[in-house]
């Protein structure tokens, strides 16, 4: 089989400088500068870049056909990958416990933040969603719950009342002290 020749010389040196800035590249970046530089320096033959590059030839042959279509094609790593939160995964059970949690809020007395504070516990958080009926699936452990309700902008602390400033001593007319 004979190799396409071609109008620009590759010295060892650019071949190597080329592969390092692939290599800092990920997914479909990666794919379209493969492409790139098989159209460039190969003429269009992802054999000769796999040969010369060093690169997959498979990944060289799908950078091609994404660069011809216009189409990026998506890894399922990259689409199915992370865990949902919790409320994302329950958003009825999510929304009740707002409700729960905004009956038992309180704002900051001193109003300079936006965080509402809350004497619910996480495990009355738990009682009272199983109390309306979800099930044990649908409702999240203790630490799980405390984070989740962390997350909605509740803090778990103890509700100070507003305290009233203490009478200063004024020296009366009538003291000499």
């Amino acid at each position: 089989m004979r190799l396409k020749q071609t109008n620009h010389p590759l010295t060892p040196s650019m071949v190597d400088d080329l592969r390092l800035a692939a290599s800092k590249m990920t997914g479909a970046e990666r794919r379209s500068f493969q492409a790139e530089m098989c159209l460039k320096y190969c003429g269009g033959s992802a054999r000769q870049t796999e040969i010369v590059f060093g690169w997959g030839r498979k990944n060289v042959q799908l950078g091609l056909h994404e660069k011809r279509t216009g189409i990026v094609c998506l890894g399922l790593q990259s689409v199915n990958s992370g865990c949902k939160k919790w409320e994302e995964r329950y958003p009825i059970v999510a929304q009740s416990l707002k409700e729960i949690a905004e009956a038992h809020a309180q704002q900051n007395p001193t109003f300079n933040n936006p965080i509402a504070y809350t004497r619910l516990t996480a495990a009355e958080a738990i009682k009272q969603l199983r109390n309306l009926g979800y099930n044990g699936e649908e409702v999240p452990a203790a630490s799980t719950m405390a984070d989740i309700l962390n997350r909605l902008g509740y803090r778990l602390r103890k509700v100070v009342k507003a305290k009233p400033k203490k009478k200063s001593r004024r020296r009366t007319l009538s003291s000499r002290i």
